[in-house]
């Protein structure tokens, strides 16, 4: 374990000094990609977007955006990018909305015969297809993702960008916490990001910010045993001053995960959650969360270029292989408003309102 890491009365003193934190990992309606998010081609039209989306946000209930930030823009357009990101920054707490900023991710396709590197400027996106694009990291595939980082040198640019980040904003009362790398080992990257997950942890810890620090558990493979999980992941968690975790499964596997981390005596946060098709809900899953206190952001907000109400492509591929699979492909997999706004299913932004105002009437006594 690094130096540094909170305290576990540290972890709850802060946990409990601010209400139930709730919303979405955010990516407003008119971006094909991460790409189109945070660069300089049509930003002004991609923040404006934002702003309503965000107020839309904030009237459902919600006071938390995750957002994950991309390195190619950061290179690309670094001079400007700390202009376009304070600005979406402002947006967001002008709502009374904190963001969760997530600095790694290996959620990456294979370096294939097609792969080329992300440009700027327009972005394509294929309709119909769960992120935008037919062929992308959710797919089925043999082979360990490619990452940039598997280049040495643009491994240094990389953490350059992690600590000149956390570095400008270690005190901003905008970002809530800091998400190191997500999903590290995805993709069938297993461990190999290890070297790169300790150099992140290792420089934001030297900048010692004012947020806590997370990396969350998104794959255990026996529910009572916390040390099944793999070597990166356990690294990961050890490090981590709130606990975070992804599932996309069931009520009673959500349950059971819970009960294992509530061992490690930390503040909880799923930072990944909501997929109607695999009858990961939001009628179960967003009481249950509000009932243990568990910080919750579902994938996905207003339906859009990104096209996350459809399901990710290894879906169809196992589904496929096998028809018995117990999916439901009549229901959207993620995001809760349609494009005019209107929500996917009245019955669940109700719902999400009421547990809100719940939360809010019991922090305030």
């Amino acid at each position: 374990m690094m130096n540094n890491v909170w305290t576990k009365e540290k972890a709850w003193e802060w946990y409990n000094s601010r209400p139930w934190m709730r919303g979405c990992n955010f990516m407003g309606s008119d971006c094909a990609n991460r790409i189109d998010q945070w660069q300089s081609y049509g930003f002004e039209e991609r923040l404006e977007t934002a702003r309503k989306e965000l107020a839309l946000a904030a009237e459902t209930g919600f006071n938390t955006i995750r957002i994950i930030l991309e390195y190619e823009v950061w290179e690309q357009e670094h001079d400007t990018f700390f202009d376009r990101f304070d600005r979406y920054l402002d947006a967001a707490y002008e709502q009374g909305i904190t963001a969760i900023v997530v600095l790694g991710n290996d959620c990456m396709r294979p370096k294939g015969p097609d792969w080329k590197r992300d440009t700027l400027g327009e972005q394509h996106y294929d309709w119909g297809y769960h992120g935008g694009r037919k062929v992308s990291q959710h797919g089925t595939y043999s082979d360990a993702g490619y990452h940039l980082m598997d280049e040495p040198e643009l491994a240094l640019r990389h953490y350059e960008m992690v600590r000149e980040v956390v570095e400008r904003y270690k005190d901003d009362k905008r970002i809530s916490m800091w998400d190191v790398y997500n999903e590290v080992g995805m993709s069938n990257r297993k461990n190999m990001s290890m070297p790169h997950l300790k150099k992140f942890f290792e420089i934001i810890r030297a900048i010692n910010p004012s947020q806590p620090l997370t990396c969350c558990v998104w794959s255990i493979p026996d529910l009572d045993d916390l040390d099944s999980i793999s070597e990166v992941q356990k690294f990961g968690l050890e490090n981590s001053d709130i606990i975070s975790y992804h599932n996309y499964q069931s009520y009673e596997e959500n349950v059971r995960i819970i009960k294992l981390l509530k061992k490690l005596g930390r503040p909880i946060i799923n930072t990944e959650w909501l997929a109607r098709c695999l009858h990961n809900t939001v009628e179960q899953m967003f009481p249950l969360f509000y009932l243990e206190r568990i910080g919750c952001t579902c994938w996905g907000f207003v339906a859009g270029k990104y096209q996350t109400y459809e399901p990710w492509n290894c879906i169809w591929d196992q589904y496929e292989e096998n028809p018995d699979l117990d999916w439901d492909f009549t229901k959207w997999f993620h995001d809760l408003y349609r494009p005019n706004y209107r929500p996917y299913n009245p019955k669940e932004t109700e719902l999400i309102k009421r547990f809100c105002e719940y939360a809010d009437n019991e922090f305030n006594k």
